[in-house]
């Protein structure tokens, strides 16, 4: 029976990072340069030359791909294997948002596919934490917006002037569908759930430029094809009550299923009938989280993999935390 699996995360510079993630990742950033910007800590991820490696136990020091080699099903799920083989399909990560990060849009999978070879990229963002008046910006405020008055905007750079801006506090959860143009505004952190997918284009990025006065490369033309003008961004701030003790499944969609757990003592789910592995990640407090094969502590901002043959978890603590996997 393999055991709660941890893993090493893999943190990076962003011209919109901060300091916080030092903080949030303790041991793991401690040799980090203090005077740079960190903005992601990829938590776990199968994304060529960024895939995790294993912190704990007895496979500690293989990478995600390789235990899923070995294991397989047992690790991942059945159906999963067979459906995406050794690549893990999905990307977590802990976003620190100092300044506004660029307004972007993925493609779905099949634009995806035909383009870049790879997965489109739906994602969640689970708002951790934010300063008093922090936003996003989610879809337009126009639900009418043509491709063509999009396409004059951009060139006329009032782009800005289109997008829909909503204040966020702490415990918020945005669902982010492919082809939505969006963008995380400044004094946020975020816990990012999302296909396995690197693929971003980039529309505006608020005329920043770095050190030598050059601006970041955007992907106007390609991201025309891959806007969905009919989202409605109130639809995608998902509402739902956290009772103590309780349970919300806030997220269910064909790439993953997302529930948040209160913990106040001892909680047992039974995971028989999932056929996936879960990802638990703890938001608040701390846990220890035990199958059959083992037990690990978790702290807030610390993530654990339990494998899909796993039948029962046991939760114990004072904390929430995240639940993801992937239904039949």
């Amino acid at each position: 029976m393999l055991y709660p699996i941890k893993f090493k995360p893999r943190i990076k510079e962003r011209i919109w990072g901060g300091h916080t993630i030092l903080e949030r990742k303790g041991k793991a950033a401690a040799r980090l340069a203090k005077d740079k910007l960190y903005g992601e800590s990829w938590d776990l991820s199968s994304v060529k030359g960024d895939i995790s490696v294993v912190a704990n136990g007895m496979l500690k020091g293989n990478n995600l791909e390789e235990i899923i080699e070995v294991y397989m099903g047992e690790l991942v799920g059945e159906s999963l294997f067979e459906r995406y083989g050794l690549e893990f399909p999905l990307l977590i990560k802990y976003l620190d948002c100092n300044d506004k990060l660029s307004v972007q849009v993925h493609p779905d999978d099949a634009l995806a596919e035909e383009r870049h070879n790879s997965f489109g990229k739906t994602e969640a963002w689970y708002i951790a934490d934010c300063k008093p008046g922090a936003a996003i910006y989610l879809g337009f405020k126009d639900l009418n917006i043509t491709r063509e008055e999009y396409i004059s905007a951009v060139s006329e750079s009032r782009l800005e002037q289109l997008l829909n801006r909503v204040e966020v506090k702490k415990g918020d959860v945005f669902f982010i569908p492919a082809g939505t143009v969006h963008a995380l505004g400044a004094g946020i952190e975020v816990v990012e759930v999302q296909q396995t997918s690197d693929v971003t284009y980039r529309i505006y990025d608020w005329d920043r430029v770095d050190a030598s006065g050059k601006g970041r490369e955007l992907h106007t033309a390609l991201a025309v094809d891959a806007i969905d003008f009919e989202s409605d961004a109130e639809l995608l701030h998902k509402q739902y009550t956290l009772a103590k003790g309780g349970e919300s499944r806030v997220i269910e969609c064909p790439y993953f299923t997302m529930t948040l757990h209160d913990v106040d003592a001892v909680k047992y789910l039974d995971r028989s009938m999932l056929d996936s592995f879960i990802v638990y990640i703890c938001l608040e407090g701390n846990a220890t989280i035990s199958i059959d094969g083992g037990k690990e502590e978790l702290a807030a901002g610390e993530l654990v993999l339990i494998p899909a043959e796993a039948c029962e978890v046991a939760i114990e603590g004072n904390a929430q935390l995240m639940e993801v996997y992937i239904s039949k």
